[in-house]
């Protein structure tokens, strides 16, 4: 099978390329035209400037699946004017290129994974969110609804059309654990906020199963990628330092936050409350390995 990536150098892309690679699929890779170090066929692209090279797209020869994971960090800096207007054109802009592009391709794309985000649901308090849930009003659900609405032109080719509302993806290398695992075990780890807001993760190899799951099977609809059974932010601070076998005894109050971090942010991400189920995925028939958080942080620190 033949597989095209965008955002293949992220901490999930890079983790999709080598499990396709692993079972004998056919990689490309949407890369920057500056890039010089990834290795395998490429399609140069640059989604700010509307730009995708038609020559590698035609040497290329087709897809029979690709999964878009472009998208600049959305909590990796202080969400300024510029920041946030980056945030939403890093994946509205991506998106809508290559929709253009595979719809226009003579030999036709069987399945579209493309990214999205349970932020797409808002601060929900412990309301139990499907796929069916309305979405939120603020910023970060935003995005995810003009992500999605990027991709939506795609569906009308007869292909499949899936929907990756990922959640908080766990794994040893990156994404929330690479910043909590150091300050736990400095004993520098506990409870954010009131420690009572629902928390959504996902264990790496569980997020990477879930994407080559909705490719195999040629799924759409969105779907949510997260461990059947959600947990509060106390409980995930349990479980992580019990794993870590630390104590965690320093609370993070919400105003500390919201001044390090700005209010908006801090609200929209570490502070939100969303409690989020995969129905969709479970009902298709599949599996997760990990299901409960001291599953997936079992997962993520093997």
């Amino acid at each position: 099978m033949r597989v095209g990536v965008t955002g293949s150098t992220g901490f999930l892309g890079s983790a999709l390329v080598t499990a396709l690679e692993s079972r004998g699929d056919d990689v490309v890779r949407f890369v920057r035209p500056s890039t010089s170090s990834t290795s395998g066929r490429v399609v140069r692209w640059d989604p700010e400037r509307g730009e995708l090279d038609d020559a590698d797209l035609a040497t290329v020869g087709g897809f029979d699946a690709v999964v878009n994971l472009a998208g600049t960090g959305i909590a990796t800096h202080r969400w300024t004017k510029n920041y946030r207007q980056g945030v939403m054109t890093s994946r509205t802009a991506a998106t809508s290129l290559l929709v253009e592009a595979l719809t226009a391709m003579t030999s036709g794309v069987a399945v579209l994974v493309s990214g999205s985000a349970i932020g797409y649901y808002g601060n929900r308090g412990d309301e139990t969110l499907t796929e069916t849930s309305t979405s939120g009003g603020d910023y970060v659900a935003e995005v995810c609804r003009e992500w999605e609405k990027a991709a939506a032109p795609f569906a009308r080719t007869g292909a499949s059309l899936a929907l990756l509302r990922t959640g908080i993806v766990m794994g040893r290398d990156g994404g929330v654990l690479e910043r909590l695992v150091p300050l736990f075990r400095a004993g520098m780890g506990g409870v954010i906020g009131s420690g009572r807001q629902w928390m959504s993760p996902v264990s790496l190899h569980d997020q990477v199963a879930s994407m080559l799951w909705l490719i195999d099977h040629q799924l759409a609809g969105p779907f949510n990628v997260a461990a059947p059974e959600p947990c509060t932010n106390r409980e995930m601070t349990k479980s992580l330092a019990k794993a870590l076998r630390r104590r965690a005894l320093v609370r993070v109050p919400s105003l500390a936050l919201k001044v390090a971090l700005g209010s908006e942010l801090a609200d929209n991400t570490v502070l939100t409350s969303q409690r989020v189920v995969p129905h969709a995925l479970l009902e298709s028939g599949f599996h997760f390995t990990s299901r409960t958080i001291d599953e997936v942080i079992a997962s993520a620190l093997a």
